[in-house]
């Protein structure tokens, strides 16, 4: 069978009531020996993967610092339909020492584009008319980037995109000893939910980490085990 896709493993940290930030946007859930773990699992993939929305509430670097030197940093990849991330912000400012691939749609206005096309070492991929087609954007990562790996770091809309289009093979998650509740605060999993839980994937459990407080659970697709 000809790949469609790389292999896309989505991972997240949330609290124990399932937030991976609060209200008020704090998303400082893991602990120091989880983020070594997480950067240990980025010197795998090929690319990380998040939306415009983590970029703007987190101005993450995206590199990998907690693990052990000599390890090719994966490509930079952020989903920003109308190309609006920020000059500023610590993925731009670093693009020429790292690779930064920002993935726009159609309806990007041409200003916007132009900027985007100032920054060295960034490429731009437009794939979808009003936003990001995930899936054809996946096919392009494949076949022109050769990307066979790809780690998914994104919020809860992201999160969501891949679940509902079937696009995830594997799935990562950090669950932390605190409780944050609200109806405001942000759920690991946003959009329209399933209907059913026969409509849910269904996963097998991989393998379960202690993290001394934090429990590191591991599952992947049935094909995948």
């Amino acid at each position: 069978m000809v790949k469609s896709k790389p292999y896309i493993i989505l991972s997240a940290a949330i609290t124990l009531d399932g937030k991976i930030a609060t209200k008020c946007g704090d998303a400082k859930i893991s602990s120091h020996k989880d983020k070594i773990r997480l950067h240990n699992l980025r010197t795998t993939v090929d690319g990380i993967l998040i939306g415009i929305n983590t970029v703007k509430q987190d101005d993450p670097l995206l590199t990998i610092r907690y693990a052990k030197c000599g390890h090719k940093h994966p490509v930079r990849i952020i989903l920003d339909s109308n190309g609006i991330i920020d000059h500023n912000t610590k993925i731009l400012k670093t693009s020429t020492k790292f690779k930064t691939i920002i993935v726009v749609s159609e309806k990007i206005p041409q200003r916007n584009l132009n900027r985007l096309k100032n920054y060295l070492n960034v490429d731009i991929i437009m794939s979808g008319k009003k936003t990001v087609d995930i899936k054809q954007l996946l096919r392009h990562l494949l076949t022109k980037y050769s990307m066979q790996r790809i780690l998914v770091e994104g919020g809860s809309k992201v999160n969501w995109s891949f679940i509902n289009q079937n696009l995830f093979d594997e799935l990562i998650i950090t669950v932390s000893p605190y409780l944050v509740g609200g109806t405001r605060s942000i759920p690991f999993l946003s959009g329209t939910g399933f209907p059913n839980i026969a409509d849910s994937p269904t996963l097998k459990l991989k393998s379960i980490t202690r993290l001394e407080d934090e429990v590191v659970l591991n599952y992947v697709r049935p094909c995948h085990f």
